[in-house]
């Protein structure tokens, strides 16, 4: 059994990922931007009002996990933006780029102390944020704030490698949820339980002699 941190569960992608790792038997913390509601009754230790945005907040989850080794770590938190040419919001981007690029950092840095040699970090990304793969424009923040996120996966992937900690960066599919509901063919898209039984696929084939990767949940290698 493993003790398990997943940032962003509220709901979601990440909220299926708790209730995997849950249901196998490991220890699972949810950190929620909310109060949590939706876990009472659950076998996880909610920790709320987990900001990634805030230094404050994620000094909070600190202190409130201070002297718990955290063997899988990983942060879904994030937010989708889908503006195009010459329709910016410049101080929005920001914010995006706060979320989904410094977001993840934030979080890692706030439970560096709590990872030791075999711990796993695992970043949600996109796809959005290969620049290999872009081949059609637009979404303009979003694919930057990516792109930024999945170059922070493989500079923690050097920092903490010495320390015997894994990184991995994950694209968990087009999935139908909050974020994307709107979009058209969205009843189509992959489930969130089926995302999130990859990325756990994915999470739990992650070794510390595994180089850094940017994988799709199905388990394609992706460009950078």
């Amino acid at each position: 059994m493993a003790n398990v941190l997943i940032v962003g569960a509220d709901r979601g992608i990440a909220a299926a990922m708790a209730e995997i790792y849950a249901d196998r038997g490991d220890t699972v913390f949810v950190a929620c931007l909310g109060e949590g509601e939706a876990w009472q009754g659950k076998s996880v230790t909610v920790i709320a009002g987990a900001d990634v945005t805030s230094d404050a907040a994620m000094s909070r989850l600190r202190d409130q996990l201070a002297g718990m080794p955290i063997d899988i770590m990983v942060n879904v938190a994030g937010v989708g933006a889908f503006d195009t040419f010459g329709k910016f919001n410049f101080d929005k981007m920001l914010d995006h780029y706060n979320l989904n690029a410094l977001g993840p950092l934030r979080a890692v840095h706030a439970v560096s102390d709590n990872l030791r040699e075999g711990s796993k970090v695992g970043i949600v990304t996109s796809r959005m944020g290969s620049i290999g793969d872009n081949g059609s424009g637009r979404m303009y923040s979003y694919r930057m704030s990516k792109a930024a996120a999945n170059m922070l996966g493989v500079t923690l992937y050097h920092d903490l490698k010495p320390r015997g900690v894994a990184v991995m960066l994950l694209h968990p599919g087009t999935v139908a949820t909050e974020m994307t509901k709107g979009a058209r063919d969205w009843d189509k898209y992959t489930k969130p339980e089926e995302a999130a039984a990859g990325l756990v696929a994915q999470m739990d084939k992650l070794g510390p002699d595994t180089p850094p990767e940017f994988r799709h949940m199905d388990g394609t290698l992706l460009p950078w």
